[in-house]
């Protein structure tokens, strides 16, 4: 408890009294107090330098040419057969390296109650040439060999090397009579899709795994069907300086707002933006004009989101002819847990709130025609929609907190011009109240009366 400041009374009392104001009026000025704390916290939350823990480590554009793995990921080796694949532990990241040739395997241990995640990110060296077609495939199969998912990441069109990832998933259906139901041993198989055209290296691998717990309640078991997908206008403003992180570990964290780096060719920025629970993700690209305006580089600028899971949700690319370009992702639908059962890849990966990833990539091959830059590049990120609750889950998940945006991030995450989402500022207030607490409010009150005490003695 706090300290009571007390003071001889007036001559011939003899009788101490305490100097410090009424307690109704302390509360009164703890009020005044908590609101000018919350402002600030606010404003700070807004400021770009403000959050620079948060966001990790971002150095000049020059230093940013590789993938940046996450820090403490354990070095694992894939096996050539099933008999000696090593366990991926849910909530654990691991570092490997995948040969030209076959095919490498990893387990999982699985109850009979969670969704899996596995995602794997391919590092290519800089060097190689690389096809269209050419990337990573992951599989999930069950002990018996029987498939439960296969996707595929490549490079595309562009032909530049960088950081592909593709993800695996053993879902829970019950009832339907669908495999990888039970518990037990499930594996991971990773291997490159197109190895006779690949380049000889080994490419460096960074792999994650998680688990998502059942609802508690069933709930609605189809996907929506419908909902606004109008573009709305780019978000319009001055841009702010937001260096963009090299790897999925060390994004930059983010809000709506317009943000501004710079780009080289063969670089990719990777930025994290917290998305609730009926939220929707606008993103736009923007790459500056060259002083040489004679060349062109097939889809060099390239724009994809990925979900907190690593798997990627949708991209769009363009090509630059040395001329102011722009690249937006299509308008997608909000979270939500009945996404999954879409059949539409890009909805279904919109299946749970959390950390969202916005990926950029400029084409090496931009350098043969308009030189090593950088290149001014604008990121313009806007959050549709109103924050919802989700699903009540029957338990954690691993890693804990994965499928949810705290109110850490929330006050956390810079809002640059262009202005807050509707809503935003109220529950960014209320959130910030409510992290103070009861107990924080009377100790701040006290401060407040002992200081005033002080000023009057």
């Amino acid at each position: 408890m706090g300290r009571w400041c007390t003071a001889r009374g007036r001559a011939g009392t003899g009788r101490a009294r305490p100097t410090g104001p009424a307690l109704p009026t302390v509360f009164a000025r703890t009020a005044a107090v908590t609101a000018v704390l919350v402002t600030v916290m606010a404003t700070t939350a807004a400021l770009p330098g403000a959050t620079a823990l948060a966001a990790g480590p971002a150095g000049p554009a020059g230093s940013r040419t590789g993938y940046d793995f996450a820090d403490g990921a354990v070095r694992i080796t894939g096996a050539s057969a099933t008999a000696g694949a090593e366990e991926l532990a849910a909530g654990s990241t691991y570092r490997s390296s995948l040969p030209r040739n076959g095919t490498l395997y990893y387990r999982l241990e699985l109850d009979a109650a969670s969704d899996a995640y596995v995602s794997v990110t391919a590092v290519p060296g800089t060097d190689g040439e690389v096809t269209a077609v050419d990337g990573i495939r992951v599989s999930v199969r069950d002990a018996d060999g029987g498939s439960c998912s296969v996707h595929s990441a490549t490079f595309g069109a562009a032909h530049s090397p960088r950081p592909v990832t593709a993800w695996g998933t053993r879902e829970i259906d019950a009832g339907t009579g669908r495999r990888c139901q039970d518990a037990g041993t499930y594996y991971v198989s990773v291997q490159r899709t197109r190895p006779q055209d690949s380049p000889p290296d080994d490419w460096d691998l960074e792999l994650t795994a998680a688990t998502e717990p059942r609802p508690r309640q069933t709930g609605p078991t189809k996907a929506p069907e419908t909902w606004d997908s109008a573009s709305p206008e780019p978000l319009a403003g001055e841009p702010e300086r937001r260096p963009g992180g090299s790897g999925f570990a060390h994004a930059t964290l983010v809000g709506q707002g317009v943000w501004r780096d710079d780009i080289r060719p063969g670089e990719t920025l990777y930025y994290r933006v917290p998305v609730d629970w009926g939220r929707q993700v606008y993103a736009t690209a923007e790459l500056a004009g060259s002083a040489d305006a004679s060349g062109y580089a097939t889809g060099a600028l390239r724009l994809a989101l990925h979900n907190p899971v690593r798997g990627e949700v949708d991209d769009a690319a363009k090509g630059y002819t040395g001329r102011r370009t722009s690249v937006a992702l299509a308008p997608l639908p909000p979270v939500a847990y009945p996404n999954r059962y879409a059949t539409a890849g890009h909805v279904g990966a919109l299946r749970f709130a959390g950390d969202y990833y916005v990926v950029v990539h400029l084409a090496s091959q931009v350098a043969d025609a308009f030189g090593e830059g950088p290149f001014g590049l604008t990121l313009r990120l806007r959050l549709g929609g109103a924050a919802q609750s989700g699903p009540d889950y029957a338990g954690e998940s691993r890693p804990k907190g994965l499928f949810e945006v705290s109110a850490r991030d929330r006050l956390a995450a810079p809002r640059g011009s262009g202005g807050a989402a509707a809503g935003d500022d109220a529950a960014m207030k209320a959130v910030a109240v409510g992290g103070i607490g009861t107990g924080s409010l009377l100790l701040l009150g006290l401060a407040v009366w002992t200081a005033a005490a002080r000023r009057r003695t």
